[in-house]
């Protein structure tokens, strides 16, 4: 018996997991450690190589907008497989999204594009659950049948509504207002003095500060309080109990009186509007227009941002932000700031490599993860820029890279993808 179904049956939950193994949780103690940390290493790193714009304000600012839609996917993803369907529709529905943010934004603003566009993909999640759920299809079929589908219908639906309208078009949506941001006042003119100097430490966090605290538009605000609710309500809420036990065993969750069903349904479509909401930013916030193939992959990798946070809030997080920053560092200064980043991230593995062997972890992933440190030494080390074609698939491999080291600590709901049908387990 798991140990989420435990709870939820009433049973004592054990202090130890089925390996024997504590489970380890992060502090806020610990948190704030790991960020100061990264911090100086960040700041040791811009000092030796000279590459300013590894932690500026600028790439902190784009950080957030790139790292947004992908956590909105990530977040979607986590709803779904908490309930034990695999989304991977959640490209189709960020599709989705992004065409009602373009004709809703058009209309009426952007607060009306971005209901529409969560409705959307509120929509296009009811299409997977009612295929999944209720029909039993095969989650991967439907979710790639549903990506193909909104390909399709969006470029149908411009053409009836944007054709004809200035600016649009059968691939493009006319200009749609952004939706407000702030400055926190008195605060941005002072930190660029700071970060202009560039001092250790101090300046570099002078320009992450800034960059968070400088036009942020408040869909970003949004987002980060999407995620934290989601916390608060699926492991704090009789409700986030019920519909992740449902995702574990939803035999002992139906024996327990849980509606199966209902949970399934209410998970899948609050992944399609979580989805859709991703896709709104793309489309309001980062281009002020939507425009046909602008997610880009991103729900795929909103996925695998989820698989790398191992089906938690936080950890989707901070997967959505290495993505980003890897993203906005190769847009903003190509090859000298990716060169940069080997160094940074062979730092990065060689403390992994050391935290691993303290810990007596598996040998063989603590040997692959040591190789890797070496290589980008190396790499670093007898190189001077990086190639321009290898920076635009910089964020790719950073992402699948830290895929296949965490790798080893992933544990996904025990009925993710299977079927159900209800009285199965009677």
């Amino acid at each position: 018996m798991s140990i989420d179904i435990a709870e939820a049956a009433g049973a004592p939950v054990p202090a130890h997991t089925e390996s024997g193994r504590k489970r380890s949780r992060v502090t806020p103690v610990t948190l704030l450690l790991a960020l100061a940390g990264g911090m100086v290493l960040m700041s040791l790193v811009r000092v030796i190589t000279g590459a300013n714009d590894i932690d500026s304000s600028g790439t902190v600012s784009a950080t957030l907008v790139l790292a947004v839609p992908i956590a909105m996917a990530g977040l979607g993803g986590l709803w779904a497989e908490r309930a034990g369907v695999v989304n991977i529709g959640l490209e189709g529905m960020m599709i989705f999204g992004t065409w009602g943010a373009g004709f809703g934004g058009y209309q009426w603003g952007p607060w009306a594009g971005l209901v529409c566009g969560v409705l959307f993909g509120a929509l296009g999640g009811l299409l997977h659950a009612v295929a999944t759920v209720t029909f039993t299809v095969d989650h991967i079929v439907s979710g790639v049948a549903l990506n193909l589908l909104a390909a399709g219908l969006v470029k149908y639906l411009s053409g009836l509504a944007f054709v004809g309208k200035p600016g649009g078009g059968k691939t493009q949506s006319p200009y749609i207002d952004s939706p407000p941001s702030f400055t926190v006042p008195g605060v941005s003119d002072w930190l660029k003095d700071v970060e202009a100097k560039h001092w250790l430490f101090v300046s570099d966090l002078a320009g992450v500060v800034r960059g968070l605290t400088t036009n942020v538009s408040l869909f970003t605000i949004l987002a980060l309080a999407l995620v934290i609710g989601t916390f608060f309500i699926l492991w704090r809420t009789a409700f986030g109990l019920r519909l992740r036990s449902c995702g574990e065993s939803p035999v002992a969750a139906e024996s327990l009186g849980v509606n199966v069903y209902r949970y399934k349904y209410a998970a899948v479509i609050a992944s399609g509007a979580f989805a859709g909401f991703g896709g709104v930013y793309l489309a309001e916030v980062a281009a002020s227009i939507y425009r046909d193939g602008q997610t880009g992959g991103r729900g795929y990798i909103g996925l695998a941002a989820m698989i790398f946070g191992n089906w938690r809030p936080g950890g989707l997080l901070a997967g959505s932000t290495l993505f980003g920053y890897t993203d906005a560092l190769q847009l903003r200064r190509g090859g000298e700031s990716v060169h940069a980043l080997l160094l940074l991230l062979a730092l990065i593995l060689l403390g992994i490599v050391v935290w691993r062997v303290l810990r007596r972890a598996n040998v063989a992933s603590t040997l692959v993860a040591a190789a890797c440190a070496v290589g980008l030494f190396v790499w670093y080390a007898t190189t001077t820029a990086v190639p321009d074609d290898f920076t635009g698939m910089t964020p790719y491999v950073a992402t699948l890279l830290v895929l296949s080291l965490s790798a080893q600590r992933l544990r996904m709901p025990a009925a993710d993808g299977l079927p159900y049908r209800r009285g199965e387990g009677g």
